[in-house]
């Protein structure tokens, strides 16, 4: 069996996998031409960015074995047969019987190429304390008739409330329509702390303008505006990392930018595997390269009404 070819990753160090992959050539985005092989040679490019924010934490993946034409399930629990390098978690608040799926290195990364894992959704907290979340999310999700300035405006308006906290707020595509808005915790908050600040912030962004946003699921009420979603910050809850791919047409990727490259993007889903795979020198710049250092804590005061 074909052991998984590597390209040059952005760090000038190249990932040496252990991990065989069966296959190589099935096709996973047939509309692009992307093959298991490729998905493997763009996480190898994609490695030292994406390790941070997948490797010992809970994940959540969206599977399609026959490519994104055919049937996908989403996998929170280990499975029978699974590649070796992928990990077993623990939950101290489940099942004991019911073991979530990790990886701690590259090997892992390929375990999961290897199960046709096309989306990558780690958790928003790690096993060293499942119940401290050390980022929270707002996602920019568009309804029907919004225009894409609009949701890089909502972004910035997030970015700008988010800083009267003293919060740092960092920005990606998601992939698909929107845009998301991640913020670098200081574990300290529990999640129901983390959800009532991101629904604090959610509510009055809907209130202010509640032409433009809305914070409740309903879709009925979304046409022509962007919801707010703050429901990724809660315990159990994921979403899609940094750097995944997404199993959407055209092999795009939820891909890190920094926020004065806004408004020379043309769309959610512009960056690709393909491109990748033709430019891997775009890796050179990392526009989350203070992410880490930027973290800080959620504190009660941030949720008194008179924050402002």
């Amino acid at each position: 069996m074909p052991t998984a070819k590597t390209s040059p990753a952005g760090s000038g160090k190249e990932p040496r996998g252990a991990v065989s992959l069966t296959h190589p050539e099935r096709v996973y985005w047939p509309d692009a031409g992307i093959t298991k092989q490729d998905l493997a040679d763009y996480y190898a490019i994609a490695w030292p960015r994406i390790a941070p924010f997948i490797i010992d934490r809970p994940l959540a993946l969206l599977r399609c074995p026959e490519g994104i034409g055919g049937p996908r399930f989403f996998q929170k629990n280990t499975w029978k047969g699974m590649n070796a390098h992928i990990l077993t978690l623990s939950d101290p608040m489940e099942n004991a019987d019911a073991h979530l799926i990790g990886i701690h290195d590259f090997d892992g990364l390929m375990g999961l190429v290897q199960a046709a894992a096309l989306e990558i959704h780690p958790w928003g907290a790690s096993p060293d304390d499942w119940d401290k979340p050390d980022e929270l999310i707002i996602d920019l999700d568009p309804g029907d008739g919004v225009g894409w300035h609009a949701i890089i405006t909502a972004a910035r308006e997030v970015r700008e409330r988010l800083g009267l906290f003293g919060l740092a707020a960092f920005v990606k595509t998601s992939g698909g329509k929107g845009l998301h808005v991640v913020v670098p915790l200081k574990p300290g908050a529990d999640w129901d702390m983390a959800k009532r600040f991101s629904q604090m912030l959610a509510r009055e962004m809907a209130s202010d303008s509640p032409e433009r946003y809305v914070a409740t699921i309903s879709k009925a009420k979304r046409h022509g505006k962007i919801l707010l979603d703050y429901l990724r910050n809660q315990r159990g809850a994921t979403s899609v990392a940094p750097y995944s791919t997404r199993a959407r047409a055209g092999a795009p990727i939820s891909m890190p930018v920094a926020w004065a490259e806004l408004d020379s993007l043309t769309g959610s889903a512009q960056f690709t595997v393909s491109d990748i795979l033709r430019r891997p020198a775009s890796f050179r710049t990392d526009p989350w390269k203070d992410f880490h250092a930027a973290r800080r804590p959620i504190t009660t005061e941030m949720l008194s009404t008179d924050h402002d």
